[in-house]
C-alpha cells in the first residue's frame, strides 16, 4: 500500500505512474552552467541526478481523501496517447498506474473531482481513455483554469498538431460537460484551496490541502527540481515566462520555508514530499523520512 500522509482532517497518497531519468539537465535547465552542476553534482546523484547528468524525475497523481471527497491531482500521461515529440511517453502502454490507483483503495469509479494544476501532456493523460476521449473517472468533474483553457484552446485551434494532448485529453472533458472552469483561486472547501503559481504556464496553479498548521501544498510544475530551491532564479525550458516561475518560487518558498508545511512536489523522485528549509539566501528540500 502506498504511504499515506495524514493532513488534518486528509489523506493524502501518491500514485505514480512513472519513475526514471528522462531529461539531460543542462538542456532541461538554459541557464544552469556546467561550472553550477559540478558544484552540485555530488548532492544530486544517485537520487536526483543519474550517471549521465540525466534528471531522475517522478510522473505522478496525488490522491486526496477528504472526509467529503477523493480528489486526484494530476492526472500524468496515460495510455495509448500519440505523443510523437517524447518517446518516452509516446503510445504508452502500462498498467502501473491503475495498480498503483487501486492500492489506494480505490478505481476510476470512485474519484469524485480532478484537480490539473495546468494542461501540459504528462498533466492530463488519464482525463480519458483512447476509445471514444471518454472521460476516464465515470461520475468525477474536472477543475481546470480558465485563463490556462482559454490559452490551450487557441493554442490548439491554430497548431492541433503542437498539442496533441489537448485535442485527445482536455477538449473531450469540455465537450463532455464533466469540466468546471474557475479561477486560480478558487476556494475548492474549507480544506482545499488552489494558490496560483503562475510561470510555469499562464494560469498554473497549486494545490493548498488542510489548515494553517497541519498542511500540504501539491506544487503541480511550479518546480522540477530540488536545485531550484537553492537557486530559485533555474527555470525550466518548458516554462512559458521563465522570470515569472522564478519569482513564484522565491516569493512561495519564503512564505514555506521553515513551516510545518509540506511540499508536495509533482516530479522528484520517490519519496517526493518534504520540506523547506532556509539555506543562505535560498532554500534547501528536505525530503520526508519514514
Amino acid at each position: 500500500m502506498p504511504v499515506q500522509i495524514q493532513i488534518g482532517s486528509s489523506i493524502v497518497q501518491r500514485v505514480v505512474e512513472q519513475e526514471a531519468p528522462f531529461f539531460d539537465a543542462l538542456q532541461f535547465f538554459p541557464t544552469l552552467t556546467s561550472e553550477l552542476l559540478a558544484e552540485n553534482r555530488a548532492w544530486l546523484r544517485p537520487t536526483f541526478l543519474d550517471a549521465e547528468d540525466r534528471l531522475v524525475l517522478c510522473i505522478q497523481s496525488y490522491l486526496v481523501q477528504t472526509p467529503h471527497h477523493n480528489i486526484l491531482i494530476d492526472t500524468c500521461v496515460g495510455n495509448h496517447k500519440p505523443r510523437p515529440a517524447r518517446a518516452f511517453w509516446h503510445m504508452l502502454n502500462s498498467d502501473r498506474y491503475e495498480k498503483n490507483l487501486a492500492a489506494c483503495g480505490l478505481g476510476a469509479g470512485d474519484i469524485d473531482f480532478v484537480l490539473c494544476t495546468h494542461l501540459h501532456p504528462d498533466h492530463v493523460g488519464w482525463n480519458t481513455r483512447l476509445e471514444d476521449g471518454l472521460p476516464t473517472f465515470p461520475k468525477a468533474r474536472y477543475l481546470f483554469a480558465d485563463r490556462e483553457l482559454d490559452y490551450w484552446t487557441m493554442r490548439q485551434k491554430e497548431d492541433p498538431e503542437a498539442c496533441p494532448w489537448v485535442t485527445d485529453s482536455v477538449l473531450p472533458i469540455v465537450a463532455a460537460r464533466r469540466a468546471d472552469i474557475v479561477k486560480s483561486t478558487h476556494a475548492f472547501d474549507d480544506l482545499l484551496t488552489l494558490i496560483p503559481t503562475p510561470g510555469h504556464t499562464i494560469d498554473h496553479y497549486s494545490v493548498r490541502v488542510g489548515k494553517a498548521g497541519a498542511d500540504a501544498l501539491i506544487t503541480g510544475d511550479m518546480i522540477h527540481s530540488p536545485l531550484q530551491a537553492r537557486y530559485p532564479e533555474l527555470s525550466a525550458r518548458p516554462d512559458y515566462d521563465a522570470n515569472q516561475s522564478a519569482r513564484t518560487r522565491r516569493n512561495l518558498f519564503g512564505e514555506l520555508c521553515d513551516t510545518s508545511t509540506l511540499l508536495c512536489t509533482a516530479h522528484f523522485p520517490s519519496p517526493s514530499v518534504g520540506r523547506l528549509v532556509r539555506r543562505r539566501d535560498a532554500f534547501d528540500f528536505v525530503a520526508m523520512r519514514g
